[in-house]
């Protein structure tokens, strides 16, 4: 996320609503598919067998994974390239050694990642917090950070736009991560907190900075004030977390397509991001942007679905799938225009185009095939 247009381009009060506002939205998405993931026990490629079928699912598995090894090999380059140019180390050494080191993390599975959030949280939070009070200090206190005005204007719709979008793509994976708790309530709360107040934070903590220093990204507003080394930190743990988590979500995809172990495919994903992460950051950062559009309405698909069929999901082991449900394929589609061609936020409009169509569609296309399989009987 480049904060340097949300922290510049709006407002002080503006700001802090497009923040809240866009997260409480994110919040409330993610609670939705935490309640679901946590209710099941199932993942979010296993969940989407009931709205996109047995084989159906392999496109939201494809789509899902294959954007976050892409997006695996971008973070990675996002450290490197940084680290290179504060501390002159070789950044192909910095893209091995960081990769190399992420991708291992992945082995050990959900209790490592666990372990590595634990770390960050706190260390980001208390670096991220020294660097706004150094930011604010600068210029004189929060009276002289609200009279900023901004040189360049930026919408309030896309602004909202882009805080809701910071984190929709991943979000939509919300069930792989919260699916072992098996406490639907404590699932939404959790995610709540993660995505409302800890997205939030994220914003705050890279905006003050850039609204100061004019600077991009927190790590870059902490190099200008001086503070190197927990800039490294700061943007060390941010990448390994979020590339951590990425590469799980692609293990668990690619393996309900090939049925191969999940955790082998998360290794050899983090190989292949690795290796490609220097042309992946320059070449693909703008299709995997237009990718991670056709995951939103994948999310509202498996929303609709659980809603509108919940007595179905009470038993995956006796469920039966159909092999493609077109009902959930064409509804994709459908809610990747709408958030193109819709006017308001459009990580919204794709969700909820997504899921009314999948409503209408599910009771039109598959209504009328079971009145022909009956016919036939």
């Amino acid at each position: 996320m480049d904060w340097r247009f949300t922290g510049t381009g709006l407002s002080f009060n503006d700001f802090f609503l497009a923040v809240l506002i866009g997260n409480l939205i994110l919040g409330i998405y993610t609670s939705f598919l935490g309640y679901i993931g946590s209710s099941t026990g199932l993942s979010t490629h296993l969940l989407a067998r009931f709205s996109f079928g047995s084989k159906g699912s392999w496109l939201p598995s494809v789509l899902l994974g294959g954007t976050q090894v892409g997006w695996f090999g971008v973070g990675v380059a996002m450290f490197a390239i940084p680290v290179q140019k504060a501390t002159g180390i070789d950044t192909n050494i910095l893209i091995i050694v960081s990769g190399l080191l992420m991708t291992a993390t992945v082995y050990f599975g959900i209790s490592a990642l666990m372990i590595l959030s634990a770390i960050a949280v706190p260390a980001i939070a208390i670096l991220g917090g020294y660097s706004v009070l150094t930011a604010v200090d600068s210029v004189g206190g929060v009276g002289e950070l609200q009279k900023i005005q901004p040189a360049e204007p930026l919408n309030f719709s896309v602004a909202l736009a882009m805080v809701v979008g910071s984190f929709v793509s991943a979000g939509t994976l919300t069930a792989d991560f919260v699916r072992f708790g098996r406490n639907p309530k404590g699932a939404v709360f959790i995610t709540m907190v993660a995505f409302f107040i800890g997205n939030s934070l994220m914003f705050i903590f890279g905006a003050a900075g850039a609204s100061v220093t004019g600077q991009s990204d927190i790590s870059e507003v902490m190099i200008a004030q001086g503070l190197l080394l927990p800039a490294i930190i700061v943007l060390g743990l941010n990448i390994w977390t979020t590339n951590d988590n990425a590469l799980y979500a692609s293990g668990l995809g690619f393996s309900n397509v090939t049925g191969l172990p999940s955790k082998y495919l998360s290794m050899a994903n983090g190989l292949v991001g690795t290796l490609c992460a220097l042309w992946l950051y320059n070449n693909f950062v703008g299709w995997l942007t237009f990718l991670s559009l056709a995951i939103p309405p994948i999310g509202g698909v498996i929303i609709a679905d659980f809603l509108t069929n919940r007595k179905r999901y009470a038993n995956f082991e006796t469920a039966k799938f159909q092999t493609v449900n077109w009902a959930g394929i064409i509804a994709v589609g459908l809610g990747v225009a709408a958030g193109n061609f819709l006017p308001g936020v459009v990580p919204v409009n794709a969700v909820l185009g997504g899921a009314i169509s999948y409503i209408v569609l599910d009771r039109l296309i598959n209504k009328k095939a079971a009145q022909l399989k009956q016919a036939d009987a």
